[in-house]
């Protein structure tokens, strides 16, 4: 691998190569446009990292390339090249012991977020147009929100993850990040597939659920209070629904009963609910981490850096748990959360719950607010539904970026786009108002 690459680069780079679109007379969607590749997509003849040495030394470089690069650069993109990892993908930070943390462009005292740190940091920093990540637990939602960028976990199963470095095969999905909804929706025309009917509807609700709003986001950004009125002006004040999600989620998720009482007595702010949901998608994801690499991780005992040192251990020698009970609750919260987003209704949340860590955050701290970002990110994760993230606006609130997520039901990535970008300039418009406001304000 190509180390100390120019200072210029924000450390975002692994390594520096041109992937080029193939001669064409036509004009291709995505023609004039580079872009970056996480160091965890096969490309023929170079060996995949996923963000460890080990992991390089100890592989071979790939036979085939990733359906993903193979059709971003047939529609016209050129690549620039590899970009840093977390470690085998299982952290939120973006902090790599081994090739350094990419240096955050809207925050350079905090971490970038992960594990498609360099991926986010390269689009935020405008070293490249458009870049490719993988989402399992927030992989691209965290660090395109603390990058200030927009970036979509899409809904599972939808676009190929064959030849990319699996961490846990039932969350895993390919992503993509961009800084302008122009660009991000061209990325998303090429990669997602058509829908059957190829009409695009307009949202009959937006779900903003007050809980996950006051207990798990922040509330001097006044998002909640921007989105509410932000739809209430764009789609009518009907089309507002503020229940709690933490309670639907109680009442229609019968196994939920079976763990709640564990996480009602936390100190930490959190919706009961939700947490343990969160539990569910990472003991499953854990088990499947277990399956993938445990064999790799006890034969060549790899240098693992500190935090991804104690996490891929505890998942490569923990027990189970009671999978049967998992799988019915994932099986549940599946079906509840469609009937929520039912009829082409939106749900709004938190990305993450406030600003990014600072860098070497205590280890403490950093745990309760990962804690807390997964209760936001597991929604998506364990329904396997779309995210889409959105900057409010392209801009900072008392020096750090603020994020906001819309979540639709699944396959409807290119309905999620198309409400973002319906919403998009309503938003900008009362961030600018509340927080001209706040900052007014005695």
């Amino acid at each position: 691998m190509a180390m100390g690459l120019e200072a210029g680069d924000y450390g975002a780079f692994m390594e520096k190569f041109e992937l080029l679109p193939p001669q064409s007379q036509q004009q291709l969607p995505l023609h004039g446009l580079t872009f970056a590749i996480k160091d965890i997509f096969d490309i023929s003849g170079r060996v995949t990292g996923f963000g460890n040495p080990d992991w390089a030394r100890t592989h071979a470089p790939a036979a085939a390339t990733s359906p993903v690069v193979l059709a971003t650069l047939a529609a016209g993109a050129t690549s620039v090249g590899k970009t840093v990892m977390d470690e085998m993908a299982y952290s939120i930070n973006g902090e790599n012991a081994h090739y350094g943390t990419p240096t955050n462009p809207c925050a350079p005292d905090r971490v970038p977020g992960g594990s498609s740190s360099g991926s986010a940091v390269a689009v935020g920093a405008k070293l490249v147009d458009f870049a490719l990540g993988t989402d399992t637990g927030g992989s691209v939602r965290v660090p395109a929100a603390y990058c200030g960028i927009f970036g979509l976990r899409p809904s599972h199963g939808l676009v190929s993850t064959e030849n990319v470095i699996p961490m846990s095969q039932m969350f895993d999905t390919v992503g993509w990040f961009a800084r302008d909804l122009s660009t991000f929706s061209r990325v998303s025309n090429v990669l997602l597939p058509l829908p059957a009917d190829n009409i695009i509807k307009q949202p009959t609700q937006f779900s903003i659920p007050k809980d996950c709003f006051e207990i798990l986001g922040s509330l001097k950004d006044k998002t909640y209070q921007i989105l509410n009125a932000s739809v209430a002006k764009r789609f009518g004040s009907d089309a507002v629904d503020n229940r709690n999600l933490g309670e639907f989620v109680s009442d229609n998720v019968p196994t939920i009963g079976k763990f709640i009482s564990n996480f009602s007595k936390s100190e930490a702010p959190s919706i009961p609910a939700l947490s343990v949901i969160s539990y569910v998608m990472r003991c499953l994801q854990r088990s499947e981490f277990k399956a993938n690499h445990a064999e790799w991780v006890n034969t060549v005992k790899p240098n693992l850096g500190p935090g991804i040192r104690e996490r891929v251990y505890e998942a490569i020698t923990s027990e189970d748990g009671p999978m049967e009970d998992f799988h019915a609750l994932r099986t549940e919260f599946k079906s509840a959360l469609s009937a929520l987003v039912k009829d082409d209704v939106i749900l709004v949340i938190p990305t993450v719950p406030g600003s990014p860590p600072k860098l070497r955050m205590e280890a403490a701290a950093l745990e309760n607010f990962r804690a807390r970002a997964f209760s936001l990110l597991s929604i998506a994760g364990l329904s396997g539904f779309c995210q889409v993230y959105l900057s409010i606006p392209l801009g900072m609130h008392d020096g750090v970026p603020v994020s906001v997520s819309l979540v639709a039901r699944h396959g409807a990535d290119r309905f999620l786009i198309s409400v973002a970008q319906e919403l998009y300039e309503t938003l900008k418009e009362e961030t600018k108002k509340a927080w001209s406001s706040s900052d007014s304000s005695p």
